[in-house]
């Protein structure tokens, strides 16, 4: 649908949208905190609702909420000591489990196939330790090129790991000439080509540089078809758009917690393991005392005993404080309701396309390489631009806009429902017709 790009327009949509008291929810940044690099300009002081943040496929804006948990969590620790572990209204020895619930819901699994501990890349790395078992003749990994670059050196350094040259056991799905993003029907090819010799199918979830959401799905069947495992890092997917991991059925995902899940920088990282490995004492991997068997775990005695499920694949005991500000961010999370979420995305997105096509005005400033289908894409406009694209980006940055910048040549902007607003999306068209570079 086309909409009328007008503030009144944009006012409109705002007020009829029915989550928009969340983001009141959300503290939004000052103009100086906006600038990059601890650039100072001479400009006057804008206010916080000057500011248009899209940049929450980088970093969420912090909940409110959150200073408070953080803030209990103290109490708690001042109060009991490390009684704590077993006082107040969540305890610390238990503290993963009360994250579960909502952590499955969110990414569309069943409660005992998803556990949140460590960060992104370790829990890449301990995924892979399990089910990235190569063979003399059964040993490759397909992966979109392009991938975010932890996800590039943790491939190549497992293939290292397992004596092998990435050159030759690492196998990249590229566009096709002229064009931006993958098409399914080439990555299933990719795969079927590759055969037997697959032992592990690992992609993205949405990649970061374009946007696009792959279908996860056909993916997996593909990866399973030719015998391999499969892996998703959903770093920029989850709280971004709807999962169905248990349906689709991937051996694993990854996920971080300080994008499009605002727990804030570094937050804590959450896994998936499907149920068909749940009970799986001997399969191979990395273990640690929280995995182990709970009964039986404060003994102290050797031998690991893998906990039922996701859990057994925890390594330490929580790390509370950033696991209460997870916690606070989850709960908004339940109060909207992801699919509620993605119904508001899907028309704050085709609005920023439409109003950023029309702020060009023929000038070809950029051009969007986000794919337009819906089923395509999550809260993400990726704008390629040429040899004025920086300062593009600068200039935005100077008038208000937070974006994010990423090499050659690329402007991110995410349009997050749960914070951002029509009226945001409008404001960044005419900061954009307003540059004359």
């Amino acid at each position: 649908m086309r909409y009328e790009n007008t503030l009144a327009a944009a006012r409109s949509l705002d007020a009829q949208d029915p989550l928009r008291h969340f983001r009141k929810q959300f503290i939004f940044p000052s103009h100086t905190d906006s600038l990059t690099l601890g650039e100072t300009i001479s400009m006057g002081s804008p206010g916080r609702n000057d500011i248009r943040y899209f940049c929450g496929n980088s970093l969420g804006l912090q909940p409110k909420a959150i200073r408070q948990a953080l803030l209990n969590e103290l109490d708690q620790w001042a109060e009991h000591g490390v009684e704590g572990h077993f006082r107040g209204e969540y305890p610390w020895m238990h503290y993963h489990k009360f994250l579960t619930q909502q952590t499955a819901r969110l990414v569309g699994a069943l409660p005992h196939e998803v556990v949140v501990m460590n960060t992104l890349t370790v829990n890449l790395h301990l995924m892979m330790a399990s089910f990235y078992r190569p063979t003399s003749t059964r040993y490759k990994i397909v992966m979109e090129a392009g991938a975010f670059p932890s996800d590039q050196y943790a491939m190549e350094s497992q293939a290292r790991w397992h004596g092998l040259d990435p050159e030759t056991a690492i196998v990249e799905v590229t566009p096709r000439d002229g064009e931006e993003v993958l098409r399914t029907e080439d990555i299933l090819q990719v795969i079927e080509d590759q055969g037997e010799s697959v032992a592990l199918v690992m992609f993205s979830g949405v990649n970061y540089y374009t946007g696009q959401f792959y279908d996860l799905e056909s993916i997996t069947k593909a990866g399973h078809h030719v015998g391999a495992k499969v892996g998703f890092d959903l770093a920029h997917a989850a709280g971004n758009l709807p999962m169905k991991l248990h349906d689709w059925g991937p051996d694993f995902a990854v996920w971080c917690s300080y994008k499009y899940l605002n727990s804030g920088p570094g937050g804590p990282s959450g896994a998936f393991i499907h149920e068909r490995h749940a009970n799986a004492p001997d399969l191979p991997r990395f273990a640690g005392w929280w995995g182990h068997d709970e009964a039986e775990r404060f003994k102290m005695k050797k031998g690991f005993h893998p906990m039922y499920g996701a859990e057994g694949w925890q390594l330490s005991n929580a790390q509370i404080f950033s696991f209460a500000a997870h916690k606070a961010s989850l709960d908004i999370f339940d109060a909207a309701g992801i699919e509620n979420l993605r119904a508001k995305s899907l028309r704050l997105t085709a609005f920023m396309e439409q109003v950023l096509t029309e702020a060009d005005g023929g000038r070809n400033l950029f051009k969007v390489i986000t794919p337009s289908a819906p089923t395509q894409r999550g809260c993400q406009m990726s704008l390629l631009t040429d040899d004025r694209g920086k300062a593009i980006f600068d200039f935005l940055a100077e008038n208000g806009i937070i974006a994010d910048w990423r090499e050659p040549n690329v402007i991110r902007f995410a349009p997050v429902p749960l914070y951002n607003s029509f009226e945001d999306v409008f404001m960044l068209g005419e900061k954009i017709k307003a540059y004359k570079g």
